[in-house]
């Protein structure tokens, strides 16, 4: 299924935050509207929420694959340009998939910009479908 060699797929550990950081600053999405900090990565690390590709110990990618108790929800899927179409963006989600199904989750949710066609294109190639149903409504605290 994936064509990229020696691809590991495992939860962030702290070591892992710089990276991390450095990569969804240069691919930060313009839906993405709050600061990425250090502090957020350790609880997301603390769940075991945030999954980390490496290709050939490199990181190559990331998804953040939480559980609330109802839903799962995917967001922060970012693969470095160089590493996309390789299948490293699937096989994140496929991991994380995996990961809340185990934590019990009935329904999964992918958080996805507007504007982002390609995002979107990607989620539906990969077996989402918008839903045409619930908009989704926010506000920071």
């Amino acid at each position: 299924m994936c064509s990229v060699p020696a691809m590991t797929i495992r939860p962030a550990t702290a070591a892992d935050v710089p990276a991390v950081l450095a990569l969804w600053q240069r691919e930060r999405s313009a839906a993405a509207l709050l600061p990425d900090t250090e502090d957020a990565l350790g609880r997301a690390i603390e769940t075991g929420a945030l999954l980390v590709a490496e290709v050939d110990g490199s990181l190559s990618g990331t998804l953040v694959a939480g559980f609330d108790g109802w839903r799962g929800n995917l967001y922060r899927l970012v693969v470095e340009p160089g590493h996309r179409r390789r299948g490293i963006g699937r096989a994140l989600v496929r991991h994380g998939e995996e990961r809340l199904k185990a934590l019990g989750a009935p329904r999964i949710t992918a958080l996805v910009g507007v504007e982002e066609g390609e995002a979107r294109a990607f989620w539906e190639a990969t077996g989402y479908a918008q839903d045409r149903r619930i908009s989704r409504y926010v506000r920071n605290i």
